[in-house]
């Protein structure tokens, strides 16, 4: 090898072992600002692929650094180091996986009851229906996924279909079916954004993937805040679950078997819209890393907050507690938790900075004072908005307990 390429591979030896330890940083560090979330997010779900990137960079440094001039050596064996740290780093939410799929499974037999699958029908787990093609997942967790992805079938899609029209501001929302007719449950999914920005396209993936295992999907809009602030977002849900319900027939929706799940600002929504007391029938709720109480989310906030969380709240509700506290109180899904409730999913991420888990926790003890049916799945080294990895590691487990939930509610 000539002195020039020799050079070269040196340098992009260095280079994978400094991008390699950088990238797996995050799975351990919070981000600190809104630029860097992404990382926070994503790092640990693609850890997998961090591991190989590591171990690749590993290799290097170690034929590298035999070969290079004694008073170099320094350098290549520091990068020797950080690789092998970048290994650990990337090993780690693997290494957590297994006990962690553990404590799920017992928090759902906790919540459900130890024979709550035996309640899924049989031709629903197995799929043996001509009607419903593909089985739910057989395991929380399949490694070669987080490379392949996870395979979508087809399935039928209507989108843009206006409910509402508050403000003259066009509301629609979009509909994903399982392959062929019939009549099935229906999921209600709301997306996340600080209740500022998103659209009824967000996490198609997931319509899909619920549409194709014998789910009718209507992914709604909402207006969005600063301009159209609490309680329009909430209205504007109970408008697209009236439209829901009327149209129910035509769309192939079971209106008796309705559950909401949002993510985020829209797991917010979706318990606040279940938890009215004139609420729609809801069978269920499913909340991904939503707020619960809003007055304790502004006065105690995140640290480090990468999204300036009291800027979202006084942007939604049009100030502060102090200024506003009927308005808090009214926003607030932990304000409603005051009789039983329809069964709820709280999933949330350990290293969440945007809703700590924390008020999960104590979300998830409310409901239980009340006798509500409920179940909280933490994931030790997901962030806030792990779901936008679809095949990534904390989606798996997401999507292999919410199915079952979702089953056990409307099945």
């Amino acid at each position: 090898m000539s002195h020039p390429i020799r050079r070269m591979f040196n340098f992009l030896a260095l280079l994978l072992s400094g991008v390699g330890l950088f990238l797996s940083a995050w799975i351990v560090i919070p981000a600190p600002t809104r630029r860097l979330l992404p990382l926070g997010v994503g790092a640990p779900e693609v850890s997998p692929w961090l591991l190989v990137l590591n171990a690749l960079a590993f290799a290097t440094m170690l034929v590298v650094s035999s070969r290079v001039k004694r008073h170099r050596r320094w350098l290549y064996r520091l990068a020797l180091f950080a690789s092998l740290l970048g290994l650990f780093w990337s090993a780690l939410p693997l290494l957590q996986l297994p006990a962690t799929a553990q404590r799920m499974g017992a928090a759902m037999v906790e919540g459900l009851g130890a024979d709550y699958m035996a309640k899924i029908p049989s031709e629903v787990q197995q799929m043996r229906s001509p009607k419903l093609p593909r089985q739910m997942r057989s395991q929380p967790f399949v490694l070669t996924e987080v490379f392949t992805g996870i395979k979508l079938g087809e399935v039928r899609y209507i989108p843009n279909i206006q409910f509402a029209a508050p403000d003259n501001v066009p509301l629609s929302l979009d509909i994903y079916q399982p392959p062929k007719p019939g009549l099935y449950p229906a999921l209600v999914v709301i997306y996340g954004g600080s209740w500022q920005n998103g659209d009824p396209t967000v996490n198609a993936s997931f319509n899909r993937y619920m549409a194709e295992r014998g789910y009718t999907v209507f992914a709604i809009d909402y207006r969005h805040a600063p301009r159209y602030q609490f309680p329009a977002q909430l209205e504007d849900v109970q408008a697209a679950l009236t439209f829901i319900h009327q149209n129910a027939a035509k769309y192939e929706a079971n209106p008796k078997r309705i559950a909401l799940l949002g993510r985020s600002a829209g797991g917010h929504l979706a318990m606040l819209a279940a938890y009215q007391p004139d609420a729609l029938p809801i069978r269920a709720v499913v909340s991904y890393y939503g707020p619960f109480n809003l007055t304790s989310g502004y006065k105690d906030p995140p640290y480090p907050d990468p999204l300036n969380v009291r800027a979202v709240l006084e942007a939604f509700l049009g100030g502060t507690p102090d200024e506003l506290p009927e308005q808090y109180t009214k926003a607030s899904p932990a304000s409603y938790v005051t009789r039983p409730l329809p069964p709820t999913l709280l999933v949330h991420g350990s290293r969440d900075n945007i809703v700590e888990v924390r008020f999960a926790r104590n979300m998830y003890n409310r409901l239980g004072a009340t006798g509500t049916t409920r179940v909280l799945l933490e994931i030790p080294w997901a962030e806030h908005a792990f779901d936008a990895i679809f095949n990534g590691l904390s989606n798996q487990l997401a999507l292999y307990y919410t199915e079952r939930f979702l089953h056990w509610a409307l099945k």
